[in-house]
């Protein structure tokens, strides 16, 4: 191949995309299983490539030489072809650098607490130092160096100014689980994790739920790239290149997840949107119904509210892992702190705002069948569409009105 991403497991990755934005030339994915990553190196049949988990320090044994990005780091993810010799670097390296920058978070003097002992934590504990930590350290499972901290009690951490995962935990297919509990860190002012998908990783979540800057690696990712193409090119990318390639990836996978009270307009807006923006439409009350086998009145009527709810956060963690589509969200839905977080991982929650005598009651809605019960509803949801929501839109005029305005925040909001 001429160039490409290789790695054990791949099924994951945005890379393909993200350099197909930069460069006209292929580029592959090829996973390799630890056996067969010799012979790949030793035939040298390609100009240059990308390396992922778990191979970012396996790989460093075939090459030829290292670059001082490898050298400081201990690590590779990049390998360029030079005329028949492999020359390793680093460009995570790189992609930290830009992500803290990215996120606001400053480094200097700072305390920090990296996740993990691999190839992108040593890549992070590296871009750390380079700007200006005071305290690096490595929390691990397996103790093997006084340096490191025990990443099962970090209460132990003492004064963690600003935490880095970069392990794998928290990545999809796994997504649904955090490295740390954070509740103890009670200096921790930044979170960062390397992780891209989902987009935004619980752990990133758990601290924008304690108000703590937070970012996850997609603009991580996209740096990288655009480095490692500057080397497999021997060229350089305008700065703002970066910034442009991060905003339509993270446009593109972003889920667009509509909230609000029954006939807000959500599934009509919702439809709309996804005809507009390329993506696909997906309904929750349609799920659970195909799910359950039965209408949603007829859940209600055999298994209550508690079992229809419960059926809801099975539809919503059926679809939260997916990426680019337009969810329309059953009127309850955010009831569940459950299922807002769930929602938020790939997705940027939109409430449709509708005054309470513009909705309408009908008897098709166990919970809403007439005006009073409509009324009582709204007044009970609304403090939690606000806390769910990130973007809020009133849907009382033309649906194109709506759907461009949705549009705007999507183009604006990160």
């Amino acid at each position: 191949m001429e160039f490409g991403l290789i790695g054990e497991h791949l099924g994951h990755s945005f890379s393909r995309e993200i350099h197909g934005m930069l460069s006209s030339a292929p580029y592959e994915l090829r996973e390799l299983s630890p056996s067969e990553l010799p012979g790949f190196l030793k035939e040298r049949k390609f100009r240059g490539v990308n390396v992922t988990i778990p191979y970012k320090r396996a790989v460093m044994e075939h090459l030829d030489a290292l670059a001082p990005s490898a050298e400081l780091t201990g690590a590779v993810n990049t390998i360029v072809n030079d005329g028949g010799r492999l020359i390793g670097h680093n460009t995570d390296f790189d992609g930290f650098i830009a992500l803290a920058r990215h996120s606001g978070i400053a480094f200097s003097g700072a305390r920090v607490v990296i996740l993990g002992n691999g190839g992108a934590a040593a890549a992070v504990g590296a871009a750390a130092r380079t700007m200006g930590a005071s305290f690096v350290r490595h929390a691990v499972r397996n103790i093997c160096s006084e340096l490191q901290l025990p990443i099962d009690k970090p209460d132990t951490w003492d004064g963690c100014d600003i935490l880095v995962n970069a392990t794998p935990v928290g990545m999809y297919p796994l997504w649904d689980s955090v490295p740390v509990d954070i509740s103890s860190l009670k200096s921790l002012r930044g979170v960062l994790d390397c992780i891209y998908n989902p987009l935004r990783p619980k752990l990133i979540l758990d601290a924008r739920e304690r108000s703590i800057a937070a970012e996850g690696g997609l603009y991580m990712l996209v740096a990288q790239a655009v480095r490692a193409r500057e080397l497999f090119d021997s060229g350089s990318i305008p700065e703002e290149r970066t910034e442009e390639v991060f905003r339509h990836i993270l446009k593109g996978k972003r889920n667009l997840v509509l909230c609000g009270m029954p006939s807000s307009g959500k599934s009509t807006v919702g439809r709309e949107l996804a005809a507009c923006s390329g993506r696909r439409f997906v309904d929750t009350d349609e799920i659970i119904a195909l799910q359950a086998g039965m209408e949603i009145q007829e859940i209600f009527a055999r298994e209550g509210e508690a079992g229809f709810r419960r059926r809801e956060t099975a539809a919503i963690e059926s679809i939260a892992a997916e990426q680019g589509l337009v969810i329309a969200t059953g009127g309850g839905a955010v009831l569940s702190e459950r299922n807002v977080q769930l929602m938020r991982m790939n997705g940027l929650l939109c409430l449709l705002q509708r005054s309470p005598e513009l909705l309408t009651p009908t008897s098709d809605r166990p919970l809403s069948r007439n005006r009073e019960a409509m009324e009582a509803l709204y007044a009970k949801r609304l403090p939690y569409y606000r806390s769910a929501a990130e973007v809020t839109v009133s849907n009382t005029g033309p649906l194109k009105a709506t759907v461009d305005e949705l549009l705007r925040y999507v183009d604006q909001r990160q």
